[in-house]
């Protein structure tokens, strides 16, 4: 009997050694023949999956939209509320080795929206998920009613956001200056400066 191989499976699976090439050893490094040793295929299977390395790599980033979306669909509330929501902001940084190895990944990637166009949706489609994560954090402050006297949700989703990106960035440039402690500090911080009374839930 032929052994039958599911097509999506096999998809995932290769996604996944070419993951693990990038990690080891760089976007650039990622090349046919590496993905294909490490999934155990020839070159010439994988294209069966892949047609070209664009596909491939589009791919791997809707992967990263999946895991993006997972988090926020599962993510629970259990109180305190600014301790949850903390909690939530720290899913999209680089605070233990699964998120930094994963936005390490998403910086190779993101180099390369401007040279395949065919990346620049995906890449769209995460900071737009990351987007809404930030715009969830300050409605649930001020839906709680632990938001500062007038305080502007657009602008204030804007600012999230942007401080979100800034410290993952600034992360994984300079670990040593930004340790986890550190980061999480501003974090907490940054949402205190949102409630009216300083402190209130973290």
């Amino acid at each position: 009997m032929p052994k039958i191989v599911n097509h999506d499976t096999q998809r995932r699976l290769v996604a996944e050694a070419a993951l693990n090439v990038i990690r080891r050893s760089g976007l650039e490094q990622a090349t046919v023949r590496r993905i294909a040793e490490e999934a155990g295929l020839s070159v010439g299977s994988m294209r069966h999956y892949f047609s070209t390395q664009v596909e491939l790599f589009a791919f791997c980033m809707n992967m990263f939209v999946e895991r993006v979306e997972h988090r926020l669909e599962t993510f629970e509330l259990h109180g305190p509320l600014m301790e949850d929501l903390k909690r939530l902001v720290l899913q999209f940084l680089p605070v233990d080795e699964e998120r930094t190895l994963e936005m390490e990944v998403w910086f190779a990637f993101h180099s390369k929206v401007l040279v395949y166009p065919e990346l620049r949706k995906l890449s769209s489609e995460i900071q737009d998920g990351i987007h809404k994560v930030s715009r969830f954090v300050v409605d649930e402050i001020v839906k709680n009613q632990l938001a500062s006297p007038g305080l502007n949700i657009d602008l204030e989703t804007e600012k999230l956001f942007a401080l979100i990106d800034g410290l993952a960035m600034h992360r994984m440039m300079q670990p040593d200056r930004l340790p986890v402690e550190r980061l999480e500090a501003l974090v907490t911080s940054h949402l205190e400066s949102l409630c009216a009374q300083q402190g209130k839930g973290i």
